[in-house]
């Protein structure tokens, strides 16, 4: 496994803990502690902004669970990835994505962009 593999893990177990306490802890470990986070919906940073942001999409998308989708590609200090929003009740993805991550020397991420390949219409 790769420096780049463990980043994508510690980034997808942050974005799939349902806990407060829990998800405080997993942003800790994937995010550096002014971390930024910008997508078309969202731009957030800190680690109290990133948990509130998965705490909406929890609350939003009750039940699903973020996958990875192929393999994670890095060079230098970035890493990008592509991932899909899957229910456990029925295995839809109605929400996909990419996102390009930079990381600090320690692994963690310094910033996400991200990029909404599928979104569920209005």
């Amino acid at each position: 496994m790769t420096a780049y593999d463990e980043t994508v893990q510690r980034y997808f177990a942050a974005w799939n803990t349902t806990g407060t306490d829990e998800r405080a802890k997993a942003v800790a470990a994937a995010f550096t502690d002014d971390a930024g986070y910008t997508d078309p919906l969202a731009d957030v940073r800190g680690h109290e902004g990133l948990a509130a942001l998965i705490g909406g999409v929890h609350e939003q998308f009750p039940g699903f669970r973020f996958t990875l989708t192929g393999t994670p590609d890095g060079h230098h200090d970035l890493v990008r990835f592509s991932w899909e929003l899957v229910s456990s009740a029925d295995g839809s993805a109605p929400v996909a994505g990419s996102d390009v991550a930079r990381l600090a020397e320690d692994g963690r991420i310094i910033s996400v962009s991200g990029f909404l390949d599928r979104v569920p219409s209005a």
